[in-house]
């Protein structure tokens, strides 16, 4: 060791006497799993992007940028195309600034406040076709900023690989991010297999938009009509988005035939959409609880053939939301006067048994807390006709109220979580959970509760952003002449979960149920322990491509690896290199258990070698090299910056979804 000691000495002074090179602005290619705040490291752009995906299936990344010691003025990017077997370009790439909202009390204790990328100003909007203020943007010294980018890959788009550069300009520099997508022989539909029922009281819109609350029918529904076709593009329906009696919780509805001519398109799926034919998953009863209200709306539903879609949301959280005679009077009187109306109630199974409800609700909703240990316990229920299981997080992922916040939100778990200061992992995650348990959908209380203040402040129940997953896009605030809803980060990563909701089905339906369960419990060994690792997702949902591709007897996308890899050489399913998983589990697609959280509890053990000799100097040696090459490509990144990087090579890609 002291020979290491006297080595070290002189490599020290060698280094020290290097001249301190000044802090460059940067560029870099950033997961989708990562939220780039402003005191995010810069880090080296030496990788391409690779993304792998499936036709009708959006992907998306992110650009990073660092301002350095002088900042950066005037950035503008693009993405004009992605070129191979056809070129994928206009509507079909999306890029948006991310802004900024600043929290003042954290929605967990481990949280830190300040500065959290939410809000995605679109370059072109996605509805009225309208160029906002994504750009250009500033990025202030020693401050980093992120630019998203969503691909969506046309249903018609061939096989194969597709190229393409994200160009980044400002005053003084021009970066170049190359991109390669793999494009799967494998279709996503554009209506989701997973129900949504994401509720929208429409009088925060009005308020939010028109700064009043008094808004008409005809003022309301062009507005509702543009959240609806913008939340369908990211794979949820908003159930109750529809105008309010003035005062009342019942719609304004003139007359049925009104009704179909505004959203009869929405629910019949030909609304203009980038997702052919999407449709609502479900829609929220609004009419009085009499029967002639219910006999009217159940006909004319029958009709045009939305009612299987439809329910009848007869209380909620029962018995501190609503009385459990109430309940039971309303379930009753909708499977007297319209029994083929789903009746929809937030409990959960051993609420419903000791209240003898289980045959008047069909929907049962239990919050993800209430599900580890017991998805067994639905299934004598969900034997029946009729019956699904539903799922929703609210705000006790985090705590309703100030200290209440649940002991299982350890750094690195905790439950799925829509807030904006939480991981990316967190938000999803609940389509994971919703396989698991069997759930075919899923039910959200709001998403416009703090729509008003929504780009300065969204702290409600304890939460910051409990409630809300849109911004209002009014042109004062982005630019243009059109208001439109503008999505939140996390809406956005609420889609890629669907998404792999869809890759595990494919999955499943393609032959080996048995391995995408698997996968998904060795993601999320319970609906208490949701990673913050990112990148264990994308891992995953690599697992399932691949494994797709396996039973269709296709060739794989990574022309025979099993994932894609990982930039670094790691093993993409998050196990060892040897394949063995990180946590026990065999990943041969043998049967994993059935239900959530029941195995035990498995805590990993490891150690390091203290041993030194020649090992220890060589370390030290590899150590000093880095040191010394990182300085040198300082250097170079600072003589390369002012002007068009050329081409990157492709021998190393990292790989985000």
């Amino acid at each position: 060791m002291r020979s290491v000691t006297r080595l070290l000495g002189p490599l020290a002074l060698l280094l020290s006497a290097l001249p301190a090179a000044a802090a460059t602005p940067a560029v870099w290619s950033e997961s989708s799993m990562v939220k780039v705040r402003p005191d995010t490291a810069p880090r080296a752009l030496s990788e391409e992007i690779h993304l792998t995906a499936a036709r009708n299936e959006f992907v998306s990344f992110q650009v990073a940028l660092h301002g350095g010691d002088s900042g950066l003025r005037g950035v503008r990017a693009s993405l004009p195309s992605l070129d191979g077997p056809a070129r994928i370009s206009g509507p079909e790439v999306t890029l948006y600034r991310e802004d900024f909202l600043t929290t003042r009390q954290p929605s967990t204790p481990d949280t830190p406040v300040g500065r959290w990328p939410d809000a995605l100003v679109p370059d072109v909007d996605e509805l009225a076709n309208e160029t906002r203020t994504a750009f250009p943007f500033d990025v202030p010294a020693r401050e980093s900023r992120a630019i998203w980018v969503d691909v969506l890959v046309p249903m018609d788009a061939p096989p194969g690989d597709y190229l393409g550069t994200v160009e980044v300009t400002s005053d003084g520099l021009r970066e170049n991010v190359p991109v390669l997508l793999t494009v799967v022989d494998a279709l996503l539909p554009s209506t989701p297999s997973l129900a949504t029922a994401f509720l929208l009281w429409s009088p925060h819109v009005c308020r939010a938009h028109t700064g009043r609350t008094d808004c008409s029918r005809q003022e309301l529904e062009p507005l509702l009509a543009r959240y609806q076709r913008l939340a369908l593009e990211h794979r949820v329906t908003l159930s109750s988005a529809f105008p309010r009696v003035s005062g009342a919780a019942t719609w304004d509805v003139p007359d049925w035939a009104s009704f179909d001519a505004t959203w009869g398109p929405f629910l019949d799926g030909t609304a203009p959409s980038r997702l052919p034919g999407a449709r609502m998953t479900s829609l929220e009863y609004l009419g009085e609880y009499s029967p002639q209200a219910l006999a009217d709306f159940a006909t004319h539903f029958r009709e045009r053939g939305w009612l299987e879609r439809a329910y009848a949301y007869v209380g909620d959280e029962p018995p501190f939301g609503t009385p459990w005679p109430e309940i039971r009077e309303r379930a009753t009187l909708v499977k007297q006067v319209a029994p083929d109306l789903r009746v929809l109630l937030t409990t959960n199974i051993q609420q419903l048994r000791k209240e003898r409800m289980e045959e008047l609700v069909d929907l049962p909703v239990p919050l993800i807390n209430h599900m580890d240990g017991t998805s067994a316990q639905y299934s004598e229920f969900l034997s029946r006709p009729g019956k699904e299981l539903w799922l929703y997080q609210s705000c006790m992922s985090h705590g309703c109220e100030y200290g209440t916040n649940a002991p299982e939100n350890k750094p690195g778990a905790g439950w799925p979580s829509y807030m904006l200061d939480r991981s990316a992992a967190k938000a999803r995650a609940l389509e994971w959970l919703s396989f698991l348990s069997g759930a075919t959908g899923e039910l959200y209380y709001q998403t416009v509760g703090m729509l008003s203040s929504a780009w300065e402040d969204q702290f409600r129940f304890n939460g910051n952003g409990e409630g809300t997953l849109f911004f209002p896009g009014t042109p004062q605030r982005i630019g243009g002449a059109t208001d439109v809803p503008v999505a939140s980060l996390r809406l956005k990563l609420i889609r890629q979960g669907v998404q792999d909701y869809e890759w595990l089905k494919l999955v499943s339906d393609a032959g080996d149920p048995d391995f995408a369960r698997q996968v998904a419990r060795e993601l999320l060994p319970s609906a208490s322990r949701v990673t913050d690792d990112g990148a264990a997702f994308d891992r995953a949902r690599l697992r399932l491509v691949h494994r797709y591709v396996e039973l269709t007897g296709q060739r794989s996308p990574d022309g025979g690896s099993a994932d894609g890899g990982s930039a670094d050489g790691d093993s993409a399913d998050g196990g060892s290199a040897d394949g063995d998983s990180t946590d026990g589990h065999s990943t041969d697609g043998r049967s994993a258990p059935a239900t959530l959280s029941e195995e035990p509890d498995a805590t990993a053990t490891g150690g390091c070698s203290t041993g030194g000799g020649t090992s220890a100097l060589a370390g030290v040696l590899a150590l000093a090299a880095l040191a010394f090459s990182a300085r040198r490509r300082a250097h170079a990144h600072a003589r390369v910056t002012t002007g068009r990087a050329g081409p990157r090579s492709r021998g190393r890609a990292t790989r985000y979804s």
